[in-house]
């Protein structure tokens, strides 16, 4: 870190095993020196532990990756020849090295790795986007002067989503042209590709969040359905014909005490419960499956959904504890659990309304019908004609 080579080397000559020790970001010393850029400490740590340019640090990042990411053209320019199984390895996402450069804009580094890298140019990451796609979509135009004069790019290449980058960079000229024709004319057009993105965005950032959530909730479900609050008999309890006396409660082992002190709940416990199962394994199925979230009629599906979960897994509890809670203190816990059941139902009949007034509010617009438009969004004429003509030239 401090840029002192010959310690490094004298270091490395007592003890060559320390370039192989990781710090608490799992990364090692060959990590730190690419980042920064210190060429010899590079080259001196790779020479001691060449194994380390595969290793990853916990964001799954080797060093070429890390000296890509900050622009490091004499790290790379040493270490790309001597490790290029290091060099064509990917990070998270699917980047490689290109990918790496043309994101954070390093345009040398880029011609650094185009030389040793060339069959990597039209690689495509996770969300099937080239490098050219890329540097598209963060208007790197210098660097998309040079893919094109000194490179075999394929401009007409697809991303996931079926896009070319020349599609790409026609549809943010086109954008551009009209933001700026509406500034000139003193109106502002509401953006509706990016609000429309905005749940797109907050899914794919969310997903594994609500994955995790649906497997528990799942989990839960499951369990108070085979151990209902009380537990189960033990013993099997059955009415005797021959018997004088009568059986008050008769039971066999594995049935729910619940079921026979409390039938009214546990049916209502067992709805219930169901429900939150049921609904917590449909949200996996559906993150699972691809569906197009982009569009607002799944999102709103989706929505509803864990809406169902979550209330029924609220309800489940509410009910359970009613059960459990001895008699004297049966009447004040009651209470708190109506009125908190009551406002739960309240906050999510809000947002339940609140986005399907939105869904079809969206589906209206489309079709040319505008319900409502936000204030901000209203013209000149229309204010205007609200206030009868004043301020008119």
């Amino acid at each position: 870190m401090k840029d002192h080579l010959p310690f490094v080397k004298e270091i490395l000559s007592l003890n060559p095993s320390l370039a192989e020790e990781l710090n608490s970001q799992q990364s090692s010393p060959l990590h730190v020196a690419s980042a920064r850029g210190n060429v010899k400490i590079a080259v001196s740590l790779y020479e001691a532990a060449p194994d380390m340019c595969l290793s990853r640090d916990c964001q799954g990042r080797n060093p070429l990756h890390l000296a890509a990411i900050k622009g490091r053209v004499g790290v790379l320019k040493e270490l790309v020849p001597r490790a290029p199984l290091a060099a064509r390895e990917r990070a998270d996402g699917g980047l490689t090295v290109l990918h790496l450069c043309v994101k954070h804009g390093h345009l040398e580094a880029l011609k650094v790795l185009v030389q040793e890298l060339d069959e990597l140019i039209n690689a495509r990451n996770d969300d099937g986007d080239t490098i050219l796609h890329m540097a598209v979509e963060g208007k790197k135009f210098e660097i998309m002067e040079y893919l094109f004069a000194n490179t075999k790019i394929n401009v007409n290449a697809k991303n996931s989503k079926g896009q070319t980058a020349k599609a790409m960079h026609n549809k943010f000229h086109q954008e551009a042209t009209d933001s700026s024709s509406s500034s000139s004319s003193g109106t502002r057009k509401p953006s509706h590709g990016h609000t429309d993105s905005q749940p797109v965005k907050w899914l794919a950032k969310k997903r594994d969040a609500i994955m995790v959530v649906a497997i528990l909730i799942a989990t839960m479900a499951f369990q108070a359905g085979v151990t209902p609050p009380g537990g189960v008999w033990q013993d099997d309890l059955r009415a005797d014909p021959n018997a004088t006396t009568l059986v008050e409660k008769p039971h066999r082992a594995g049935e729910a005490v619940m079921a026979l002190n409390h039938p009214r709940a546990f049916k209502n416990f067992m709805r219930t419960n169901t429900v939150a199962f049921v609904t917590s394994l449909s949200t996996i199925l559906l993150l699972i499956s691809g569906l197009p979230f982009r569009r607002p009629l799944f999102m709103w599906i989706l929505m509803v959904i864990m809406w169902l979960t979550i209330t029924s897994i609220a309800v489940t509890y509410a009910i359970s504890i009613v059960v459990v809670t001895p008699s004297k203190d049966k009447k004040s816990l009651s209470h708190v659990i109506e009125i908190s059941i009551a406002v739960w139902g309240g906050v999510m009949g809000v947002l339940l309304v609140g986005n399907t007034i939105r869904l079809i509010d969206k589906w209206l617009k489309k079709r040319g019908v505008v319900v409502w438009r936000p204030r901000r969004f209203r013209n000149v004429v229309e204010v205007n004609r609200e206030n009868g003509g004043q301020g008119a030239v």
